[in-house]
């Protein structure tokens, strides 16, 4: 049989021609997970003791994917080898701590948040003591950096109890992801640093009136201006828009129209409280109403230079970037 692909970082054993299987006492593991939820404003981070034993993921998956292919190909006439899909014991942890977290904060407090579309601030703060935000933060700014998999299962799992404060927890993400990818270190430690923290939210500003995931289209301008630049323009649909701390706003920096959209758009990091700057009326969503979805509106916005992600120019592939690194939680 053909060499599988999979998440799964328990996979030597498999090698041997014995797939393993995990046993795991769900009533117990429910019990003590229920009561690590009960007492989440106690917890720094649930999340850090379960990731301390998921540390060897990349190296396993490294080791996984460097393997001989040959040596695969001589055990594929015996049919109980193979690699198995099932899910790590720590895996099921952190499945089990999002699936408990979803049914006893999110499901009962649904319906009154799509009724009344309050934001739900008491619910994202306890999944932040939880460790069930912000899931790619790196270690050395006090994250839990697991792989897109994990993240995937986290989010799956929250919108089991409401599509709509999944979507508030899961848009850190997003906002975060062009810093993850393109920021230094002064950046990562100022805007991701204060993510961990406290329970912030962030936004990412990309969409516009005539540009969706398309962003040549984007009409939004950034000026240099001695050591800072002046934003304007209008961005629309950006969950998270009136709650957020802080902004990715893509912006074109080159004014030549005929210029190629992949080397004319520049990414910022804008501060919420900059003057100039502000978060248009809340959107209805169907099915969402909980979620915080609004334009916002760039007048004259004055952004250090410091604030830019890499380089002018560099925003188009840091934007594409942050697309790919998302997309699975976002089609969860």
């Amino acid at each position: 049989m053909p060499l599988l692909y999979t998440h799964t970082p328990y996979l030597a054993p498999h090698f041997t021609g014995n797939p393993v299987h995990h046993r795991i006492d769900r009533n117990k593991q429910d019990l003590q997970l229920g009561s690590l939820i009960e007492n989440a404003d106690d917890q720094s981070n649930a999340m850090a003791r379960i990731m301390k034993s998921m540390k060897s993921l990349v190296s396993l998956r490294r080791s996984f994917f460097s393997v001989d292919r040959s040596f695969a190909s001589s055990k594929s006439t015996d049919s109980s080898t193979g690699v198995c899909f099932d899910l790590t014991p720590e895996q099921m942890e952190v499945q089990q701590l999002a699936r408990q977290f979803s049914r006893s904060e999110i499901l009962p407090a649904a319906a009154r948040h799509d009724k009344t579309g309050e934001y739900p601030w008491e619910i994202i703060k306890k999944a932040h003591s939880l460790g069930l935000m912000n899931h790619h933060i790196a270690e050395e700014f006090g994250g839990s950096d697991i792989g897109s998999f994990e993240s995937a299962m986290i989010i799956e799992e929250l919108g089991y109890g409401c599509t709509g404060i999944t979507a508030a927890i899961d848009c850190n993400n997003l906002g975060e992801i062009p810093v993850v990818l393109a920021g230094n270190k002064e950046q990562k430690k100022k805007y991701l640093g204060r993510m961990i923290e406290e329970p912030l939210m962030c936004a990412y500003c990309v969409t516009e009136p005539g540009a969706g995931s398309d962003v040549s289209n984007i009409k939004t301008k950034a000026e240099k201006k001695g050591d800072h630049y002046v934003l304007n323009g209008q961005k629309m649909w950006i969950t998270n828009g009136g709650h957020a701390n802080w902004y990715f706003v893509l912006a074109r920096t080159n004014p030549d129209p005929k210029a190629p959209s992949h080397k004319s758009l520049t990414g910022f990091i804008v501060d919420r409280h900059t003057p100039g700057l502000t978060p248009g009326r809340k959107e209805i969503n169907m099915g969402q109403r909980a979620s915080d979805t609004r334009g916002i509106t760039f007048e004259d916005v004055l952004v250090p230079k410091e604030n830019v992600l890499i380089a002018e120019g560099a925003g188009f592939k840091i934007a594409m970037g942050a697309f790919d690194r998302t997309r699975p939680t976002v089609q969860i």
